[in-house]
């Protein structure tokens, strides 16, 4: 979503390249492009206006170190202002309550219902939690078969009341239906209108006074832009909500609610969704945010993404393999399914420090391991643990199991042997002499 900001900001900062010192005019001109950067990617005009004057204040007001260029500086200062404009730091969810409350507001289309099925599959799977999904949109029946087909995939229970049309009572008798089975978490669905109305307000206001929630999360599409911020404040007036649920950040837009949204309504940012599947949904971390805007990775993201697939063990295991020699094609096509399972492949390389420049321009679709892992599968046990055994004969079996040519497998063992080598002098040198190969 913000690879144009990015881009814009990189280009801005380059103002102050072979600069000695910051000055008042070699700042003001920085700024003046930072702020057409924010505007372009639909910042909110006055949020834009305030950051820059404050980045501005800041840099005037710093002794520049002689080992520190103008724009590095400029960088550090634009990247903590850009952390502190989205929240400055991360805001945990209440789940304080028994059960926890957790209401969802917002219009229709924005994700709501999507959502409530990504927040009920993370507090189970990650917090350990058990949770009940009810359904309170009484005038879509989509909404509920919507919420029924999610949770199926989750294997969590949703409390629905076909007949019953008076969403405050359904909210209070799911309450009370968990506590009766023992659900440590209720996330109430309630429905949306495609655009703001009296009656849609009142609707979540009375659920609200009757439940008593822990949160109330605001959904909104980022692909909105300034829309967005204007729905968040009318919810806000009338809620006063404990956070916001930004949708759909994998999308290809300007990113501007992301940035205007926190300082508008003073409310934090406490989930991003990132895609269309169960898992694909993020906890909210300004600082890290900061850092991927301003092109510098996050790798903290990239490491607990990478934990929530591999243990210890394996590591240690992979590891031994590797400072040995004996790094085999049946161990990569292992480590191929859990990097798949830690989301789109373009978007977990971006997180490395360095890369998102390098690749920023190259196509990774998401399939393309699918012929790599078509000629792994078509070797036997041996050649995939010995992958010096393949000779012409057994490469021409691979070949017609596999589907692919001759010169597509000759390729894939010859980056096989890169990666192998790359892999060893990470583990003796770290990235150092690496970063210009992984292109």
């Amino acid at each position: 979503m913000f690879e144009n900001l990015s881009e814009r900001l990189e280009r801005s900062f380059k103002i102050l390249k072979g600069q000695g010192r910051i000055t008042e005019i070699n700042v003001a001109e920085t700024l003046k492009d930072v702020r057409k950067a924010l505007l372009d990617a639909d910042v909110n005009y006055k949020t834009a206006k305030t950051f820059t004057d404050d980045v501005k204040e800041k840099a005037l007001g710093m002794n520049v170190l002689n080992s520190i260029q103008p724009k590095d500086l400029m960088v550090k200062i634009v990247r903590d202002e850009l952390a502190a404009l989205m929240g400055g730091e991360h805001s945990e969810l209440n789940l304080k309550g028994s059960p926890t409350v957790i209401l969802m507001s917002g219009l229709q289309g924005s994700g709501k219902t999507t959502f409530s099925g990504k927040l009920a599959n993370m507090l189970k799977s990650k917090k350990g939690r058990h949770p009940l999904l009810v359904a309170c949109d009484v005038y879509r029946p989509a909404a509920i078969k919507q919420l029924q087909t999610l949770a199926e995939q989750i294997s969590t229970p949703v409390y629905t009341e076909i007949d019953n049309k008076n969403p405050v009572q359904i909210a209070e008798n799911a309450i009370k239906h968990a506590k009766k089975n023992g659900n440590d978490i209720v996330i109430i669905d309630t429905a949306g209108r495609l655009a703001v109305d009296e009656q849609m307000m009142t609707e979540i206001a009375n659920i609200k006074k009757a439940v008593k929630p822990e949160e109330i999360l605001f959904v909104v599409d980022s692909m909105t832009g300034q829309d967005a911020v204007n729905t968040a404040k009318e919810f806000n007036n009338r809620l006063d909500f404990s956070g916001v649920v930004l949708t759909k950040l994998d999308g290809d837009t300007r990113g501007g609610a992301a940035l205007s949204i926190r300082s508008v309504v003073n409310k934090p940012i406490k989930f991003v969704g990132t895609g269309e599947k169960l898992d694909a949904l993020d906890v909210f971390y300004p600082t890290r945010m900061a850092d991927r805007i301003l092109g510098m990775g996050d790798i903290v993201s990239l490491v607990e993404k990478a934990q929530e697939q591999y243990d210890e063990a394996e590591a240690r295991k992979i590891s031994k393999k590797i400072a040995k020699n004996r790094f085999g094609f049946d161990d990569f096509y292992t480590q191929i399914q859990q990097i798949k399972k830690m989301g789109n492949i373009k978007d977990i390389m971006g997180m490395i420090p360095g890369v998102g420049k390098t690749i920023k321009d190259v196509d990774i679709d998401d399939n393309s391991f699918a012929g790599i892992e078509a000629i792994i599968q078509s070797m036997t046990p041996f050649e995939r643990a010995n992958p010096n055994v393949l000779n012409g004969s057994r490469k021409a079996r691979i070949v017609k199991g596999s589907g692919r040519n001759i010169a597509e497998i000759n390729r894939f063992i010859k980056q096989f042997e890169q990666m192998q080598k790359m892999m060893k002098q990470v583990q003796k040198g770290g990235m150092k002499g690496v970063m210009p190969k992984l292109r």
